[in-house]
């Protein structure tokens, strides 16, 4: 079983005011509480979600736990993507906090620095979720 911390949570909350969550974590810190949750991308709705994480998405945070390309190039190609494409798709993945990059000499190498991804879609209204592992 992973810890909490080594898990991506990504989810659905159509929450208005969704940094609430977070001012509640900074309080508990403060009073010297730890925090053990899950890392969280929160979309605003469905449609969001899936243009984000699709088949393309999933396939390239396969390739990048499983083959540890050294750069934007060697994962398009290892993906049989043009290199643009994947560089735009990794420089959103990155600005959501789902990978990071590494720089390896010229070249940034993107990292998926979790041990497991966790979709729930319809998490603000079923207990119902679908897990993925890239």
């Amino acid at each position: 079983m992973t810890n909490n911390t080594d898990v991506l949570l990504i989810t659905v909350d159509d929450e208005t005011e969704p940094y609430e969550e977070g001012l509640r974590a900074i309080r508990r810190l403060e009073g010297g509480e730890s925090i053990d949750q899950a890392a969280t991308v929160r979309f605003p709705d469905e449609s969001h979600l899936t243009e984000v994480f699709n088949e393309r998405t999933y396939t390239l945070l396969r390739v990048i736990r499983d083959e540890n390309p050294d750069s934007i190039r060697e994962t398009a190609r290892l993906v049989g993507r043009d290199k643009k494409n994947v560089h735009e798709e990794l420089t959103t993945l990155e600005a959501l906090g789902v990978i990071r990059f590494e720089t390896v000499g010229q070249a940034k190498q993107p990292v998926f620095p979790y041990d497991d991804l966790v979709v729930t879609p319809l998490a603000h209204g079923s207990d119902d979720g679908a897990t993925v592992a890239p």
